[in-house]
């Protein structure tokens, strides 16, 4: 007598209603994205703090400065193509930065959809601001690009190729110090906080090294700071006109 054919009792998974996430649409994965591109714009601060410090050696060396930024690469590149090339490594970086940050928010909020009833004693101020401050300094950009590159808000009658002039120009009205001091203020808390952030992301930091990467995180803030607003300081108090 012919047995009947047995079923394969195997049980199968049903297939997974949404496909797996790929790791940049992860939470690991934009914390990266963010604290790459935090690290990306934070060496061109470094690198724009630098050339702004050069505004005190005097008209000629400040304009031979923002001549260079222009014909660098040369005669490699042509006129502004590595400027350009900058500025759209920065832009990408400012936007990848921006959308994580966006995305991140909007998940820590479904995750928790009710506010807390204490808020974390040991959590600083720079980190309960860094929402606000990144937003203060979108705006800033913004106001900054079309006050200094293009010349469409600047106070005082914009000149193409001479940066100390327009810099001075700026920095002789109430409102562009009040704006710009803001803005470098929150820089420093930015930095202060998202340096600390990106080293626990990419795996940098540990118990070992907590201290010195706090003393790195808070003396990178200061410098950057004191440069920035260093400039609009100088022009007001005559320093630099």
């Amino acid at each position: 007598m012919a047995l009947a054919p047995t079923r394969d009792r195997t049980t199968r998974r049903p297939p997974s209603p949404t496909p797996s996430r790929g790791f940049l649409s992860s939470t690991l994965g934009k914390k990266t994205v963010m604290a790459v591109s935090g690290l990306l714009m934070l060496g061109y601060l470094v690198a724009h703090v630098a050339g702004n410090l050069k505004v005190f050696f005097g008209p000629e060396e400040f304009n031979a400065y923002g001549h260079w930024l222009r014909v660098m690469g040369a005669p490699v590149l042509h006129h502004e193509w590595a400027l350009w090339l900058v500025r759209i490594v920065l832009l990408a970086a400012v936007g990848a930065h921006a959308v994580s940050a966006y995305q991140l928010s909007r998940r820590d909020l479904k995750a928790r959809p009710t506010a807390y009833v204490h808020r974390r004693r040991r959590a600083s101020y720079a980190t309960r601001t860094m929402r606000w401050g990144g937003v203060i300094l979108a705006l800033f950009i913004v106001w900054h690009i079309l006050d200094l590159t293009t010349g469409t808000v600047h106070p005082g009658g914009f000149e193409e190729g001479k940066p100390y002039q327009n810099v001075v120009d700026t920095f002789s009205t109430w409102y562009g110090n009040v704006i710009y001091i803001v803005a470098m203020l929150a820089v420093g808390l930015h930095v202060r906080h998202g340096f600390w952030s990106a080293a626990q992301t990419l795996g940098v930091g540990n118990a070992r090294r907590e201290r010195l990467l706090r003393v790195l995180a808070n003396t990178l803030a200061l410098v950057l700071t004191a440069g920035f607003v260093s400039v609009p300081v100088a022009v007001m108090t005559g320093v630099v006109s």
